[in-house]
């Protein structure tokens, strides 16, 4: 198994360990102009501050990364991005790259999401591997079959394997202590679910085809309070008002990917003339069909959310 070790400043890491109820973050890079993929979803992602702090101090696991308007990044994760306020964020950004303050720049930064991190309390931080180099600014991969991977794996192990006082957010290990280690399959948060639906519907509307990127949100076709999860399978690309058109059932996608519209809209509103054109026609779809709505979920809203 693969994990890597990422570099990140105080301020973010302490800022996040102090927060309660943590699912996820996003490990964000100031520069935004490189995709992160050294990582598997569900690969594990180790958390070193700056030097000359030169430890591990905690991590999770990864789900997906992308490059994202700041203000997405924001709305998305709030002070899951280790930021109190949006405001402070911006100005991170600014510090790192070094520019002078642009009030109307929505800042483009690279977004590696998180879910189920966890953080050490400073007696438990780990001393990098003797192989670390001084130079390294972003991070480094380590594999697990290789023997400096290996200790690190089980230091980390070790740690998560502490009462829950010695660890902020303790998650579920994905396997057995120093057993071959494994990927696992993690639950997805809010703020991973938004943007990974954005990503592959690629921030177009699944039915207006809209890619005005501030107007589009990620609608779950079974809302999680009646037992919808935060996943692809679950989840639609929607223009707002279309998106609350569907929560309120006036619209629904049937389970062969149809667009439909009630005739309640009409009825209740005396109006829908931009949506009725819509009906029929079959939604955009991820290019992995494994991602696609799945055709229960599409059914039961259908079935139970829709008006007729």
């Amino acid at each position: 198994m693969k994990l890597f070790v990422g570099v990140t400043d105080r301020d973010w890491f302490e800022h996040l360990r102090q927060l309660p109820h943590v699912d996820e973050v996003n490990f964000w890079q100031p520069s935004g102009n490189r995709v992160f993929r050294a990582l598997p979803p569900g690969g594990p992602f180790l958390f070193k501050l700056h030097s000359p702090d030169d430890f591990i101090v905690g991590g999770g696991y990864f789900q997906h990364a992308t490059l994202a308007p700041v203000s997405l990044a924001w709305e998305s994760f709030g002070e899951k991005n280790g930021a109190a306020t949006f405001a402070q964020m911006r100005r991170r950004v600014e510090k790192y790259r070094k520019l002078p303050p642009a009030p109307h720049e929505d800042y483009r930064v690279g977004c590696i999401l998180l879910v189920q991190p966890f953080f050490f309390e400073p007696h438990r931080w780990i001393p990098v591997p003797a192989s670390w180099a001084r130079n390294i600014v972003q991070g480094r991969g380590y594999e697990t079959d290789e023997k400096e991977g290996r200790r690190l794996w089980e230091e980390v192990t070790l740690r998560l394997l502490a009462p829950a006082e010695e660890i902020a957010h303790v998650p579920s290990l994905p396997a057995p202590m120093f057993s071959e280690p494994t990927l696992a399959r993690h639950r997805l948060g809010q703020g991973t679910f938004r943007i990974l639906v954005t990503d592959l519907y690629h921030r177009r509307c699944a039915i207006s085809g809209e890619k005005a990127l501030p107007a589009l949100e990620a609608a779950h076709i079974r809302p999680v309070a009646e037992g919808g999860q935060h996943e692809a399978s679950n989840g639609l690309l929607f223009r707002s008002d279309i998106h609350r058109l569907y929560d309120r059932g006036y619209v629904t996608v049937t389970p062969d990917y149809r667009f439909r519209v009630s005739r309640r809209l009409k009825d209740d509103f005396d109006n829908g003339e931009p949506y009725y054109p819509l009906a029929g026609r079959e939604i955009d779809k991820p290019s992995d069909p494994s991602l696609w709505p799945d055709r229960r979920v599409l059914e039961w809203h259908a079935d139970e959310r829709f008006l007729r």
